[in-house]
């Protein structure tokens, strides 16, 4: 069987555009049973998929029939959160003409779109611990993901992006941008903050990080921004040093098992207990082995510190600082590849949004699933080399250059090498290439790629 899409995938510079940005000609390079597409966006206030799934349907739907025959999938499944109604009804209007996409409502529960989560939801399937899907025959792409593919068949790389702005700004919504525009523009395209003091978030409120510059470009990972007040608990969390965190963990945890009982990989059988990890890491944090092994199982879903610990203490933290250690040292995970029994209390320990939304001081807040957007011409954008797991892309472009929007200007590096290439996101003159990005002056007049 060819691999059409792989290679369009490849030459157009298609990455994982809600994660860490795996390079998805290498993700579809596979042969498996089940391809599931992740519309659950599980984080709150993030709606691009919403609303790519509302305006572009019938679009997405065919390319991901394409791509579930080169997969050789006998399935395709679009995991939706059940409560948008809307959303499944388009959704499922367009999958009745394929024998073989279904649309499987997902419960309103965090982390509803964690990979592990969304396997087992979608295929009744784990994921062995420490793997990745394919090691139980399903591939995970997004639904951004899926509509690049279909941008790329039609000639269009990729280098623009889709971004949700919410939280404390004039203009909530859904936003269509170049590549490279800065975190400044953005805010400013969503009519301001609201607030004075204030801070952003580069993801949702669970697992994005926190913005240190505003000048900071927009990149194929980035999915949301989210501006939110600076005594918000998401942001005092990450303005929050480690050593405060072990010296608190040390004088205040009372081992009373809430990080443990509502860890989500817990709840599907992995070997990961927090409170046993916090525990260890503030008294002997360089030990080698179990308990602290268990920190490479951690998703960093922050379940434990955002909604679980009563005292304010953050396990997911301590494991980022033990995989760090553990890497240094060598440690490899003792678990990788072991199965797991998904504990009877999952049903009744999951994390109802809602709720979530309460505890994180965000109920206030609401993205409506709209695009507000889809004409806005930078005078200027960085493109950063690395957007992607693995090298960063190389230059094939010099200062003063001309270049169009859609024209290539750095490669993956080597051949064999996990990487993604890299187009202009404008048209203009290259004024600078740095060992980390490329800045693109605009044309007088200028315009993106059209659509």
């Amino acid at each position: 069987m060819g691999k059409k899409i792989v290679e369009l995938a490849r030459q157009a510079g298609v990455v994982g555009a809600g994660g860490a940005g795996f390079p998805t000609h290498v993700k579809l390079n596979a042969q498996v049973e089940y391809l599931v597409v992740n519309g659950a966006e599980c984080e709150p206030l993030i709606t691009v998929d919403q609303v790519l799934i509302l305006k572009y349907a019938a679009r997405l739907a065919a390319m991901l029939e394409r791509v579930r025959f080169e997969l050789g999938a006998k399935e395709a499944i679009i995991g939706i959160k059940a409560k948008h109604k809307e959303v499944i009804a388009e959704a499922e209007r367009v999958v009745a003409e394929y024998e073989d996409l279904r649309v499987k409502p997902l419960g309103d529960f965090y982390p509803a779109g964690d990979e592990y989560v969304l396997v087992f939801e979608t295929t009744g399937r784990q994921i062995p611990q420490g793997g990745i899907p394919l090691e139980c025959g399903v591939v995970v792409i997004n639904v951004e993901t899926l509509w690049n593919l279909a941008e790329a068949e039609e000639g269009r790389p990729v280098s623009q992006k889709w971004v949700t702005v919410a939280g404390a700004v004039a203009n909530p919504g859904t936003y269509f941008v170049p590549l490279g525009v800065s975190t400044e523009e953005m805010l400013e395209l969503a009519g301001g903050p609201t607030i004075t003091k204030f801070a952003v978030i580069n993801g949702g409120p669970m697992m994005g990080k926190l913005v240190r510059d505003l000048k900071e470009p927009v990149t194929k990972t980035t999915k949301g921004l989210l501006v939110l007040p600076e005594t918000n608990p998401v942001i005092v969390n990450h303005f929050r040093p480690l050593t405060a965190i072990l010296r608190q963990a040390q004088s205040m945890c009372c081992q009373c098992h809430m990080c443990t009982d509502l860890c989500p990989r817990n709840l599907l059988g992995y070997h990961i207990n927090p409170n046993s990890t916090i525990l260890s890491a503030s008294y002997s944090w360089l030990v080698k082995g179990a308990p602290l092994a268990e920190a490479l199982l951690c998703s960093e879903c922050g379940a434990c510190d955002m909604y679980a610990c009563t005292m304010g203490l953050s396990p997911r933290r301590v494991n980022q600082m033990l995989k760090g250690e553990l890497s240094r040292q060598g440690v490899k995970n003792p678990y990788k590849g072991q199965e797991a029994t998904v504990s009877k209390w999952r049903p009744y320990r999951r994390i109802p949004t809602k709720r979530l939304l309460s505890r994180l001081c965000l109920t206030e807040y609401r993205s409506p699933v709209e695009i507000r957007s889809m004409q806005y011409h930078p005078k200027r954008v960085e493109l950063m080399l690395k957007q992607h797991v693995g090298a960063p892309a190389a230059p094939v472009v010099a200062q003063d250059d001309w270049v169009e929007a859609g024209e290539l200007i750095a490669k993956i590096p080597t051949e064999n090498a996990l990487g993604s290439n890299l187009y202009a996101s404008i048209s203009g003159r290259i004024t600078k290439v740095l060992d980390d990005r490329i800045c693109i002056d605009a044309k007088e007049n200028s315009e993106v790629i059209n659509r």
